[in-house]
């Protein structure tokens, strides 16, 4: 069963990915990039990090990249190897090559989903990543 952290501004997005993610595992759910960067850094310090995250890019406060950054920076001042961070999978309705440049080349994502997001191609980035419904594990 994964810990999951999902990072959404929308309401209506929230809901559907909790639902989409409800056979992985747990999920707790933050509303934009600061408190996300919070959760991500408690759960280390708590010694129960999460297995997977899924980042919205556009969001108040804290843009998605930037949470990304703090998160792998957090990552690192805990010792964790770059072989180990947790997978993030960054979801947006953009499309250009520049939000997918940064996101993964600046910003260490693992994946890109463009929303709207559904089951199949969840399913199918999710596995990529070795990650897989609980009843499946």
């Amino acid at each position: 069963m994964a810990r999951i952290l999902i990072v959404e501004d929308d309401f209506g997005s929230r809901r559907m990915m909790q639902k989409l993610l409800e056979e992985y595992g747990e999920a707790d759910v933050v509303v934009d990039g600061q408190e996300a960067v919070h959760a991500f850094s408690l759960a280390l310090e708590e010694s129960n990090p999460y297995d997977l995250v899924m980042l919205d890019i556009m969001m108040p406060r804290m843009d998605g990249h930037e949470a990304l950054k703090r998160i792998r920076e957090d990552e690192k001042s805990h010792g964790i190897a770059p072989s180990k961070e947790v997978p993030v999978v960054m979801t947006t309705v953009l499309k250009d090559p520049k939000n997918v440049v940064e996101a993964f080349f600046k910003g260490g994502a693992t994946a890109y989903i463009v929303k709207p997001i559904d089951r199949l191609k969840l399913r199918s980035t999710l596995g990529k990543l070795g990650i897989k419904p609980a009843a499946a594990s």
